[in-house]
């Protein structure tokens, strides 16, 4: 939002509400739900209609947005103001012109850091955690999408912002693959609805991680040499034509690793949380124009990319939490002709969170 101090003006419009007209909008979606979808789907449209909040618990890859349709739909039917909100930019990206072509007729709103303004009223909005500041008691159904992506699940202020921009008494949808003890316990206590879904909507199995020892990473990287073992894992994937990705656990070691792995592949190009041009690079990647990114956790989740083959580096870093590593490892088998990947975990020593996120991914595999 910018800089504010003290003496600053914050204007709360106290005027009309605006009117909002029951629109005839035109729902384009002819896709097919699986059976686990659309026992969720029906879960969710009945307790948003109740104005009840509800939990969806879905395996990455689930095809989470799809079972949000519905809700979405009869929302809008019935003249109601929907948001969908998530802690990542990528996820407003990725999901803005899914939903451009699913409901027509309506004005949708995208808004992230460095959005264009449309001064247009939007009767579904789709924006980060952060732009909800600018909302209050202006919605009759708030989604909350990835509700466990940092920094949403950390900071007050920004669970606060969801409270504010929905009107009293509407009802919140939180959606996420990984949900926190807190909104576990929070669902009990409340009775919310609650939907599972384990297995992906082409019916595999989530690829499970596979650990490889990368000892004193660092200290190779420093020494201007990519580590062997990733090495290796490099030429595999560009010997098998496939795009990858690779987290690194900071800003610092990814920018002194980029320049290695250009004199390699010159296509290949790294992003954070502050590269303006992160949209272009990931579109690239999508398009075959690049061999692949380096990454932080900034592409953990709100990316899908056929054939996408991963690896960590430094899985052991305190910022590898294990709900990171499992969306990590989701990015990986979501298509329906490669469902199956590579995802590996290059560490200086394992972790409980990277154990944590292996016996998750494997408790899902179990279920029917």
């Amino acid at each position: 939002m910018g800089r504010m101090c003290s003496c600053d003006e914050l204007i709360l419009w106290k005027g009309t509400k605006p009117l909002i007209q029951k629109p005839r909008v035109q729902f384009t979606w002819s896709g097919n739900l699986t059976p686990h979808q659309k026992k969720a789907a029906d879960e969710l449209a009945e307790s948003i209609s109740q104005n009840k909040n509800h939990l969806l618990e879905a395996v990455c890859g689930a095809g989470k947005t799809e079972i949000l349709f519905a809700a979405i739909y009869n929302s809008l039917k019935a003249g109601k103001r929907v948001c969908v909100a998530t802690p990542r930019t990528d996820v407003v990206l990725e999901l803005y012109p899914r939903f451009q072509q699913v409901f027509q007729r309506i004005t949708i709103h995208a808004l992230y850091g460095g959005a264009e303004i449309n001064n247009q009223f939007a009767q579904l909005v789709l924006a980060t955690t952060h732009q909800l500041y600018r909302f209050e008691h202006a919605f009759d159904v708030m989604i909350v999408d990835e509700a466990d992506a940092f920094p949403y699940t950390y900071d007050e202020v920004l669970q606060r912002a969801v409270l504010k921009a929905k009107k009293p008494d509407a009802p919140i949808a939180f959606v996420t693959a990984t949900p926190s003890n807190k909104l576990l316990k929070q669902r009990n206590a409340e009775n919310w609805g609650y939907s599972f879904i384990p297995r992906r909507f082409h019916g595999h199995v989530l690829p499970v991680p596979r650990f490889q020892s990368l000892w004193s990473y660092e200290k190779v990287f420093q020494k201007n040499k990519i580590p062997q073992k990733l090495q290796a894992w490099l030429y595999e994937r560009l010997q098998q034509n496939e795009p990858f990705l690779i987290f690194f656990p900071t800003i610092e070691l990814m920018e002194q690793a980029t320049p290695l792995f250009q004199k390699i592949e010159s296509t290949i190009d790294s992003v954070h949380s502050e590269d303006t041009d992160r949209k272009g690079k990931v579109l690239e990647l999508r398009n075959e124009q690049r061999k692949g990114l380096l990454t932080t956790t900034i592409l953990e989740r709100g990316i899908t990319i056929k054939n996408i083959q991963v690896a960590v580096v430094g899985a052991e870093n305190p910022v590898f939490t294990s709900s990171a590593l499992i969306q990590i490892s989701g990015r990986v088998g979501r298509n329906i002709q490669y469902p199956t990947g590579d995802i590996v975990f290059f560490h200086h020593g394992i972790t409980m969170e990277m154990d944590r996120a292996r016996n998750k991914i494997l408790e899902m595999n179990r279920h029917e």
